[in-house]
């Protein structure tokens, strides 16, 4: 129980901040997960090719850098909870919408749409979180954020395993989507009483004279260009790996010939992994630092997803290590976040993290329809080992090449106390 030690010592709103971005961010992992079990169902029922199926898996990723970015400049100037409320509505409009698409076109369109809003989540999500908490325990609780995914996950196993069941797959994939909804009004529900940052109330709300205000090109200006270019790459890298992962994982079993019971439980098995993962990089970050962390947790993630995708073993053993697939691949982003956060100063961390993670996002979602288009020559378990090796490599080399400057976690109330004065 010392594990919640920092929750514990945690205030009113502190929790509330916390339920709201954990949330959150279960939404983004279940919306995700879902929409790949429904791959299959779609490409079956429309007569799709792998390349069309994966990109409609890619499209609702990639537009999320626009989306993010955006919407981490208007929370750097309005605020961090407003623009997570507005993220979520939006979200859950256009998914609502994309079951009733009619044709492939309709629902390339809706998923685009939807991906806008919820560019957004992780990165305000994250700042809001890490500038909420104590900063001795900004690792640990930006972690527990984090692992939310692996709730995320769980549950879309689960509810797509049941409609794609019971239902016939005409109506199977709509009735999934339209499910959505129901997790989307707790989020709303839960952040109803949050309250703004007060370290963004009093680093920008209340210095408005004094600092600049977050724009499209704030964060390439000359001292933060290095960190922007680097943080982006980093996520480019740790995504196409994650999203090869998660999205083509329920089509490798289908070609591997698993049941129905056997799909829903290597995924939760490997959900698991992923919280246990999130708990291990959440701790481990406070005792070897974040950056060593995200380095060893990168190579081990490099070890383990290749094994898992181009060895063949027996099904205890393919469980087994889908634990460990889990534990690294997944678990090691709850050390992104607090990384990313002391990276930015706290009137261009939005735009900072949105950017650096939405652009990295979308352009690691890529791998997506790449998985698809090379699995047509070679196959998709040697493809999606392959992206991964490739992947995990870009994160390791970016992870070296990014200075952390301790300075710009530092207060603006600070840095800007003499010019007030």
């Amino acid at each position: 129980m010392g594990m919640l030690n920092w929750y514990k010592e945690s205030d009113s709103n502190q929790k509330k901040t916390f339920w709201a971005c954990y949330a959150g961010w279960a939404l983004d992992s279940y919306d995700m997960q879902i929409f790949s079990f429904l791959l299959p169902v779609i490409m079956a029922t429309w007569a799709l090719t792998q390349t069309q199926v994966g990109l409609i898996g890619t499209v609702a990723l990639v537009v999320t850098a626009i989306g993010g970015w955006i919407a981490g400049i208007l929370a750097d100037r309005y605020g961090r909870v407003k623009i997570l409320m507005f993220t979520i509505l939006w979200f859950t409009f256009f998914g609502l919408l994309a079951g009733f698409a009619q044709n492939y076109e309709q629902l390339l369109v809706a998923r685009t749409l939807q991906g806008l809003g919820f560019g957004g989540e992780w990165a305000v999500g994250a700042a809001l979180m890490a500038e909420a908490v104590q900063a001795k325990h900004k690792n640990k609780a930006v972690g527990f954020v984090q692992s939310g995914m692996a709730l995320g996950w769980a549950g879309s196993v689960l509810v797509a395993t049941l409609f794609i069941t019971i239902l016939p797959p005409e109506w199977s994939w709509r009735v999934i989507l339209w499910t959505g909804v129901i997790p989307a009004l707790i989020v709303i529900f839960i952040r109803r009483n949050v309250k703004e940052s007060a370290q963004f109330i009093k680093d920008v709300t209340k210095n408005k004279t004094v600092v600049e205000k977050a724009s499209f090109s704030t964060i390439f200006k000359k001292e933060y260009l290095r960190s922007t270019i680097f943080a982006s790459l980093l996520v480019v890298g740790l995504q196409a790996a994650c999203y090869a992962i998660l999205i083509w994982i329920p089509t490798l079993m289908n070609e591997r010939g698993l049941s129905p019971s056997s799909k829903i439980v290597t995924i939760l098995i490997m959900a698991v992994g992923a919280f246990a993962g999130f708990m291990f990089t959440s701790y481990l970050a406070d005792k070897i630092g974040r950056k060593q962390t995200l380095i060893g947790m990168s190579i081990l993630s490099w070890i383990v997803t290749v094994v898992y995708m181009l060895i063949a073993m027996n099904q205890y053993i393919t469980l087994a290590l889908g634990f460990f697939v889990g534990f690294s691949a997944i678990g090691m982003f709850a050390a992104l976040g607090p990384f990313l956060s002391d990276l930015f100063p706290t009137h261009i961390r939005t735009t900072g993290m949105g950017f650096s993670y939405n652009v990295g996002k979308s352009l690691g979602a890529l791998s997506v329809v790449g998985v698809g288009a090379l699995a047509d020559k070679l196959g998709l378990a040697t493809s999606i080992g392959l992206f991964c090796l490739t992947a995990y490599a870009l994160a390791t080399l970016s992870i070296l090449l990014i200075k952390v400057h301790k300075e710009q976690s530092a207060p603006l109330s600070n840095k800007y106390h003499n010019q007030e004065a």
